[in-house]
């Protein structure tokens, strides 16, 4: 039995200290905790049993005994980090890397999953995937059978000599390794953390035998200080630089215009760069992913170029006054270019700026490429456009006025597709209003977290939301399920603001167990399950592309009646008064996760004309849009 010391007066505020050995596991929790990590998504087994011990003592406030060593690293410890992360178990392993993930965006922190071994850790591997393709930190713990018995066929083997677990992950990762001597842990830990962090950033994967987690740490706990591992160096190309900075004075100078594309990894900067629009006086539009960081009704922001994009976005990309397309933070990926687009945005007028140079090699037509920091870049841009443009600088910046989303209102300077629908009274639903009126009837502050499929178009295009950092969508990887596990990932990050995820039907049934997480977590969460009894976008590609209509058909299911069967609160919306009778701000902020079933029209075609332009051009061998050489 663990004995438990009591607390002396004056020790309330300090950890428990148990008379259990100071395992690696425990060490691995004290660099979570280090790092302000709150949470380790995952589900347990034998083989991760020592992780999960240690997860348990921390939760209890309990430290484990360890060598005269460890009293050294108590002491210059805060009592915060000593709390330790919290366990979230899910209901699948999917489930854990997508809350990591969903977590990890919300937040910028860490995001942690763990499994057991063999088919625990290969059903992480999508999960993990997206993470990979969208660039988002992670930290992936999976364990190994005792190391005497690699090679054995042990339960569940997934040494080298069987399922080779660590390669495996190595092409979805930064970083994956197998720890074979306890002595190598604590420096691959830091490795795994450092690389989870430095761009371009991504998850990283330790694969750790059983005996090793629970064997006890001879040397101090938690050495190293790898908060500092993870800054983020603020320095800034010089050369690059100061050829921006002409081109942008020279371009002021003519008379030309300046258009902002604004990409995923814009968040840090994103204040900075609409103040350097206002002082060139430029028109943003920004990917699908990139409609994250800036208001829908933000004066100077013409909507999303790219998958379910504006018609006003690509008007301002090609304008005949246009000198330069500043691209700032983007991978131009197929969704981000509409199809690689040569005549909007892959051609000479553009300007790639990243912090990462890896994704420069995705733009070898562009005029000028710019590496740096994003946000000391732009500060830098904005002081010297200051100093030097006084004629701009005397122009007050362009005020952001309130979106007002009502029954007539939409964003001006954004071209939708047919807006009429935006205010259809007809049945079924049509999903065009539906966006509209979930984000009229949400709370103020809400995040939506939008799933794979037809979901992604509807939210893209129709979705206007009246403030930045609102938005969540995952477009690199594609995995459908992704939103329901990241927006509890999303929820748990901040448990007092409302978290809606938009999700299809075809989604839902792949991953709709973790709403029982949700319920035991007892988040304020809104699930919106667009039922039209289909895999619509296949469907619709289908048709689009004149492809045989098969395979697409789902069962008709009452995914209202499946929620109130797992604890949470189920409503199907048939018309117009069944979704304006709720009172859908005080039903998320009270008694856990809800679910509304959205029968929607399923014979409405989706803004997704650039992909399915992809799909026709590579199914009839037709070549891929041109993409100018570098001169």
């Amino acid at each position: 039995m663990t004995k438990i010391y009591p607390l002396l007066p004056g020790q309330q505020d300090q950890p428990r200290r148990s008379a259990s050995a100071f395992t690696y596991a425990d060490l691995i929790i004290d660099y979570l905790s280090q790092i302000e990590v709150e949470y380790v998504f995952g589900i347990p087994g034998g083989a991760i049993e020592g992780l999960f011990d240690a997860l348990a003592r921390r939760s209890r406030g309990e430290v484990p005994e360890s060598s005269m060593h460890l009293q050294r690293a108590l002491e210059r410890k805060s009592a915060r980090a000593l709390t330790g992360p919290s366990l979230v178990v899910t209901r699948h392993e999917s489930g854990a890397a997508f809350m990591a993930d969903g977590y990890a965006r919300e937040t910028g922190k860490l995001g942690v999953c763990c499994s057991t071994t063999g088919p625990g850790a290969t059903n992480l591997l999508t999960g993990v995937a997206n993470a990979y393709v969208d660039r988002v930190p992670m930290l992936v713990l999976t364990p190994q059978t005792a190391l005497p018995s690699f090679g054995q066929r042990g339960f569940q083997e997934s040494s080298s000599d069987l399922v080779d677990v660590v390669s495996m992950f190595a092409h979805c990762t930064r970083y994956s390794s197998l720890v074979s001597h306890p002595e190598q842990l604590e420096g691959k830990l830091c490795t795994a953390l450092s690389t989870a962090f430095r761009r371009p950033r991504g998850p990283v994967h330790l694969s750790i035998p059983a005996d090793i987690l629970s064997l006890p740490v001879r040397s101090a706990a938690a050495q190293f200080n790898v908060a500092t591992l993870l800054r983020e160096p603020v320095a800034v190309d010089d050369a690059s630089y100061q050829a921006l900075l002409n081109a942008v004075e020279a371009t002021r100078i003519k008379g030309r215009r300046i258009v902002i594309f604004m990409g995923e990894d814009c968040g840090e900067a994103a204040e900075e760069i609409l103040r350097f629009a206002d002082i060139v006086d430029a028109k943003v539009v920004s990917s699908p992913t990139g409609k994250r960081w800036i208001s829908a009704g933000h004066p100077r922001y013409f909507g999303v170029f790219g998958f379910a994009g504006h018609d006003s976005a690509r008007q301002a990309l090609t304008h005949e006054s246009v000198e330069l397309v500043l691209a700032v933070g983007t991978s131009f990926g197929e969704l981000d270019t509409a199809g690689w687009d040569s005549q909007a945005l892959l051609n000479d007028r553009l300007v790639h700026i990243a912090s990462s140079v890896s994704t420069f090699d995705r733009s070898p037509m562009a005029y000028l490429h710019v590496y740096g920091n994003l946000r000391a870049l732009f500060t830098q841009l904005v002081g010297n456009l200051d100093s030097r443009f006084f004629a701009y600088r005397s122009r007050p910046p362009v005020a952001a006025p309130e979106l007002v989303l009502m029954d007539v209102l939409l964003p001006s300077n954004i071209q939708l597709s047919e807006p009429e629908k935006c205010f259809s009274e007809e049945l079924p639903i049509k999903p065009q209003r539906l966006m509209r009126e979930l984000v009229a009837l949400a709370p103020d502050d809400a995040r939506f977290v939008i799933d794979t499929g037809n979901a992604w178009s509807w939210a893209t295009h129709y979705m206007h939301l009246n403030a930045a950092r609102r938005f969540h969508i995952a477009m690199g990887f594609g995995c459908m399920g992704w939103a329901i596990g990241a927006s509890i990932g999303t929820a748990l990050a901040d448990k007092n603001r409302a978290v809606v995820c938009v999700t299809g039907d075809g989604s839902y049934l792949m991953s709709s167990q973790e709403l029982t997480v949700a319920v035991e977590q007892q988040l304020p969460l809104c699930f919106i399950v667009l039922n039209d009894s289909a895999l619509g976008m296949v469907k619709h590609g289908q048709l689009l592309n004149q492809a045989e209509p098969i395979g697409a058909k789902l069962p008709a299911v009452d995914f209202s009646a499946m929620a109130n069967a797992q604890g949470a609160r189920g409503f199907r919306i048939q018309c117009w008064q069944d979704l304006q009778d709720l009172d859908l701000p005080k039903l998320i902020n009270s008694g856990g996760p809800l679910l509304l079933d959205v029968i929607i029209d399923g014979e409405e075609i989706p803004p997704m004309q650039s992909r399915t332009e992809v799909l026709r051009a590579a199914k009839h061998g037709a070549p891929q849009p041109e993409i100018e050489p570098f001169l």
